[in-house]
């Protein structure tokens, strides 16, 4: 078992955030407290051990989240218990992502877990899975085309304000399904989804885990470090045309910096970190799970680059949520040479 290298061992950020970041975001959540208004419309499916809902619900705005809501049914022979709720994985996706097909997340609901798969607003088409969500908010100034510079000026108006929103209220509906055990909550993600996942541990209070894999926009504190790759490109550009602005940018990015969140959070996590990240650094991911508030371990894959795939790392998540609920079902030891550690 091998844990972080020692130039990554205790990375600290160097920006705190700021002072009424906890009012923020309590003021902003207040304001979305609409009714959910969850949707699950049973749908045609080929799966024997499911049952496919697709799902919508108000997210920030009152707009309309797509998803798809996966539970596995239960084997014939479960006995009394088979209808008893079972847990769920709120999957949060990955930049330019969609919620795509049913038949792209049986992970989950093959190990006996509900999976929630939900659209990022106005995303949808990277990895060939369109989405079904809009972003009908409009902006006030110029942007870089993409999301990450959306309403970048002000903290209340930003992208990512309404994406947390939507995550939390992820939460909710997965919470509002009568098949889903609403004390065993999982939130998962893997670069702009490992922060979303982060944003719902964060602040959401009923999360019991999270996955966080190479989380996206974290200890963003200086434009002139950021690796001239997507979607961190969006934002050196706005900076190289808008140099008057990237004072403002940086002050926006800290209400919604993974590193802040991560302070905030208090359900055991995962983390995992890939060396050969060319774009969320490997410091950028260390930097967060150093300041990650509650229980925590760290799966480190030394030859792996950014959200490649990887069924050792999928192994290690199962273990790790069979673990933190206490059932165990086909749990497997991660390999030795990229273990989760504490």
């Amino acid at each position: 078992m091998t844990g972080l290298p020692d130039a990554l061992a205790g990375l600290r950020s160097a920006r705190r955030a700021p002072a009424d970041f906890d009012a923020f975001w309590r003021d902003t959540l207040d304001s979305a407290a609409h009714p959910l208004d969850p949707v699950f419309t049973e749908a045609p499916s080929a799966l024997a051990a499911a049952t496919v809902y697709d799902t919508s619900f108000a997210g920030s705005r009152g707009h309309r989240i797509a998803a798809w809501l996966i539970v596995p049914r239960p084997a014939p022979a479960a006995g009394p218990d088979r209808s008893a709720p079972v847990p769920c994985v709120v999957q949060f996706l990955g930049y330019g992502e969609g919620r795509g097909a049913p038949l792209d997340w049986l992970l989950w609901p093959a190990v006996g877990r509900a999976v929630l798969v939900v659209d990022t607003r106005g995303q949808g088409g990277a990895n060939l899975r369109p989405g079904d969500t809009p972003d009908p908010v409009g902006v006030t100034h110029p942007q870089v085309p993409g999301f990450v510079t959306r309403g970048v000026l002000d903290p209340a108006g930003y992208y990512y304000r309404d994406a947390y929103v939507d995550a939390v209220r992820a939460v909710d509906t997965a919470l509002a399904h009568p098949a889903v055990d609403p004390g065993r909550i999982v939130v998962s993600g893997c670069s702009q989804g490992g922060l979303l996942a982060l944003a719902a541990a964060a602040l959401h209070g009923r999360v019991a885990a999270a996955l966080v894999e190479s989380p996206f926009l974290c200890d963003v504190t200086d434009a002139a470090r950021l690796p001239d790759r997507q979607p961190y490109r969006e934002l050196l550009r706005f900076c190289q045309f808008h140099p008057q602005h990237v004072g403002r940018v940086l002050d926006t990015l800290a209400y919604f910096d993974g590193v802040a969140l991560a302070e905030r959070a208090a359900c055991p996590a995962l983390f995992s970190l890939a060396m050969r990240d060319q774009v969320c650094s490997p410091a950028s991911v260390a930097t967060t799970y150093h300041h990650y508030a509650g229980p925590k371990r760290i799966g480190v894959w030394p030859f792996a680059g950014h959200a490649e795939p990887n069924g050792y790392q999928r192994r290690a998540e199962v273990d790790f949520v069979a673990g933190v609920l206490g059932d165990r079902p086909g749990a497997q030891a991660a390999p030795s040479g990229a273990a989760p550690v504490s």
